[in-house]
């Protein structure tokens, strides 16, 4: 396993920028998902935003010959589903856009999850449960604590709410480099695992699942489903050690004081 890279005050600064272009872009996209819109509409939409208006560039592209900007996921989907030029939202669907930017060398990556008007309560519900379980993870985060402990509040937020953790798929180190050390799983023991130290970057971004956490990958070798074919929701921010606690470099505006 490769080093925990610690983040410099110039890192940390240019990420934090980063992130601030990235929580822009989900503003955006607030005013744009709707019913009706196409995930490739989603896909080119942020492309533009992001290189034309943002001057930054989306890292996913390009990244592990990924060819699109983000990650669409719908329904069942859990995560890496693939933008669709004929797959559009409909009033009862729920999607997860995964997002990453990277600004003068520095890489932000978060997801939101967007539900869309008509969404059962099952769905609201079980996307309500996996933002609040990321949180719960993220109040863990501090110089002191271990990874485990973000990832038993993760799981036993979710457990308690009648959901399971998928386990094939975790958070992880970011900087220069999209993927980094360490892996930040969403499941775990607390008091186990690294210790967490100022300086330290890595994502939180549980995927929870309605039924089963067992899963299965689509022949297009990306896509992620649920094999009981039940609803996924993810969530996903970026987050710095800090002296005192941490910083979420992805926070968007309406998370602000929350």
């Amino acid at each position: 396993m490769s080093e925990v890279k610690i983040k410099t005050a110039e890192e940390i600064a240019l990420m934090r920028r980063s992130g601030e272009l990235l929580a822009q872009v989900f503003v955006m996209l607030d005013q744009f998902i709707k019913p009706g819109v196409t995930t490739m509409e989603i896909n080119d939409r942020v492309e533009d935003f992001i290189v034309n208006e943002l001057r930054a560039r989306p890292a996913s592209k390009g990244q592990y010959d990924f060819p699109y900007a983000l990650n669409t996921s719908i329904n069942d989907v859990i995560c890496h589903g693939m933008p669709n030029a004929t797959e559009v939202l409909r009033k009862r669907d729920i999607v997860n856009v995964d997002i990453t930017l990277e600004k003068d060398g520095l890489i932000a990556d978060s997801s939101k999850m967007f539900v869309m008007p008509e969404a059962p309560l099952v769905a609201r519900r079980l996307v309500d449960t996996t933002y609040q379980a990321m949180w719960q993870g993220i109040r863990q985060v501090r110089p002191g604590a271990r990874l485990g402990d973000i990832g038993h509040a993760i799981q036993q937020y979710a457990q308690q709410h009648g959901y399971s953790v998928v386990r094939e798929y975790c958070g992880h180190g970011i900087g220069r480099e999209m993927h980094e050390e360490p892996e930040v799983l969403h499941y775990g023991v607390p008091g186990t695992g690294l210790l967490l130290q100022e300086g330290m970057i890595f994502t939180i971004e549980p995927m929870i699942n309605q039924g089963s956490a067992k899963t299965k990958l689509r022949n297009d070798g990306w896509t992620v489903v649920t094999r009981d074919k039940k609803l996924s929701a993810q969530s996903e921010h970026t987050v710095l050690v800090t002296a005192e606690g941490y910083e979420v470099l992805t926070l968007r505006p309406e998370e602000r004081g929350a």
